[in-house]
């Protein structure tokens, strides 16, 4: 939500988080689980709704987790995720980042892709438990060293979807 209300800010749009209880679906497509998401908040509030959905693959685990990184990531430790990798070669990462606009009418999503690797330790504490052993390019910090950093903000690709949707709704496309 920071990096939402960051990127809004910019834009001279105001972002209002809600919190809602949706079953999310799980696929191995990260569009379908995103749209699905955005349409059954919409079902539940009646407003227009934008929803982030984070897919994360591991080339050397053949795309593992993908769109059902959301229960990998409650299932498994720090550990667990490092036990994966250590023996791979292939220590990429790949984030596949959409929002997604629903308005009643109009979907629309929003998709960026970013890449990061596995570091050899485990560094910070805050987010889910295989943040603290990624590194995103572009950064020196894991993502939970980044999330422990009160004013987190991150460089311009951390809000690639963010801006993509921004300049197609401040254009009142919809």
């Amino acid at each position: 939500m920071r990096s939402a209300q960051h990127v809004c800010a910019e834009y001279g749009v105001v972002v209002e988080q809600i919190f809602v209880e949706v079953d999310e679906i799980q696929h191995h497509d990260s569009l379908k689980i995103a749209e699905h998401k955005a349409r059954s908040v919409y079902e539940i509030t009646q407003q227009p709704i934008l929803v982030n959905d984070s897919s994360w693959s591991k080339p050397a685990l053949g795309g593992f987790p993908g769109g059902y990184m959301k229960d990998v990531a409650a299932w498994l430790s720090t550990s667990d995720f490092m036990n994966l990798i250590q023996e791979k070669n292939d220590k990429r990462i790949i984030l596949t980042d959409t929002n997604s606009y629903f308005d009643g009418t109009t979907y629309k999503e929003f998709t960026a892709t970013r890449y990061g690797k596995f570091v050899e330790r485990p560094r910070g504490i805050s987010g889910p438990s295989f943040a603290r052993v990624v590194v995103m390019d572009g950064d020196d910090k894991t993502i939970s060293e980044i999330f422990d950093e009160p004013e987190r903000k991150g460089g311009t690709s951390h809000y690639d979807q963010w801006c993509m949707f921004l300049d197609w709704f401040t254009r009142g496309e919809r």
